[in-house]
């Protein structure tokens, strides 16, 4: 799972003209400004936002392509030159080409070969050129950024070729448009994966131990949670805190998530509970296995009683150690919490299990048992 990158187009008119949109775009979490030389620093009074501009004042060194109708296409081989020198500087470079014919398009995937970002701008096109483009850099180390208009042409790029366009560069005056392509783009940049019943095979008492509470950034909903367990084939979708109960309110943010040991899955890698700490990120899974990430404010380590559930899936036995205590709870197949301490033999939860193993939370094709 990769963040899409939401790139702003805010180098046309005058300061005025483009404030109202860099202001949105810093308000909704875009992640960079494309700007003319001159608002640099205006754009940095208004807040921390990556700028790429042509001039060394910006974070990215924006590198601009003359493709000018009826003109020859400069040469390559100079063109790369230049661009290896100015990675040289210890920036940053994005390329910008505005893609006219197939000419401009092959400029492109030979440019993008070079640079940090390859920024594409089409003018009759839509997804052929973005197809080849996205094909023919596969495995070089650049991120592809498409020129869209809205949120639906936005759509249409993250989701070319099923990985789609690394991120999309809008070009509007209209705020509310900023906040939609981000919408969008957040939404593209998530992935899905996959839950399947478990059914609980016991559920016993093991004493005290410390366990974490992950506090988000964030709100979650009935049904969201994250996926924890005691092995790193096999994750249990533990439910986030969305439910008042006698005791205690609501704590939405928060996931109770599990004894110290513990993985947590974050996107194709795992982590210990016990490393996390404010500023990371998480995963956030409901119970259709859509994802998010969102930001750790906080971890709290507590000494607290413990309860071992484990659970067979197909040939799979797997377990996890929660607090014993009524607000924390799974989930059931339905999407349904479910409270530890109203859990029972025979009930069934939903889980994540995956037949590989990992070392330093990275997938290996190795045999690894975990008891």
């Amino acid at each position: 799972m990769k963040d899409k990158l939401i790139w702003l187009k805010a180098d046309e008119g005058s300061w005025e003209d483009v404030k109202p949109v860099v202001i949105k775009a810093l308000e909704a979490g875009a992640h960079c400004i494309l700007a003319r030389p001159e608002h640099v620093k205006s754009i940095r009074e208004l807040g921390g936002i990556t700028i790429a501009s042509q001039e060394p004042d910006g974070d990215i060194i924006l590198y601009p392509l003359d493709t000018t109708p009826d003109t020859p296409l400069p040469d390559v081989a100079q063109l790369i030159g230049e661009i290896d020198a100015l990675r040289g500087s210890g920036k940053e470079v994005a390329a910008l080409v505005v893609i006219r014919n197939k000419a401009c398009e092959e400029l492109a995937a030979r440019i993008g070969k070079h640079c940090d970002y390859l920024v594409v701008i089409g003018t009759d096109w839509k997804v052929i050129p973005l197809e080849n483009l996205i094909a023919s850099l596969q495995g070089y180390d650049v991120q592809l950024i498409a020129g869209v208009k809205d949120s639906e042409e936005a759509r249409l790029a993250l989701e070319t070729m099923e990985h789609g366009a690394d991120g999309v560069l809008l070009s509007t005056s209209d705020p509310n448009e900023v906040v939609r392509t981000v919408r969008v783009a957040r939404s593209a940049g998530t992935g899905r994966v996959e839950l399947v019943p478990a059914r609980i095979t016991s559920i016993r008492q093991v004493g005290m131990g410390d366990r974490v509470c992950v506090d988000t950034c964030a709100l979650m909903s009935v049904g969201e949670g994250m996926l924890v367990g005691s092995q790193a084939n096999g994750f249990f979708l533990v439910h986030s805190e969305t439910e008042e109960s006698p005791y205690v309110a609501a704590r939405p943010f928060r996931v109770n998530a599990g004894a110290v040991h513990a993985y947590i899955k974050v996107g194709e890698k795992t982590r210990y509970l016990s490393e996390l700490q404010a500023g990371d990120e998480v995963m956030v899974v409901d119970a259709q296995g859509n994802t998010r990430l969102e930001v750790v404010g906080r971890v709290k380590i507590e000494r607290r009683p413990l309860v071992l559930v484990e659970a067979e899936v197909e040939d799979k036995r797997i377990k996890i150690l929660l607090q014993n205590a009524e607000t924390i709870k799974l989930v059931s197949k339905e999407g349904v919490p479910l409270s530890i301490t109203s859990l029972k033999e025979g009930d069934e939860v939903l889980v994540h299990t995956e037949n590989i193993g990992r070392h330093f939370g990275m997938r290996i094709e190795e045999s690894i048992i975990e008891k």
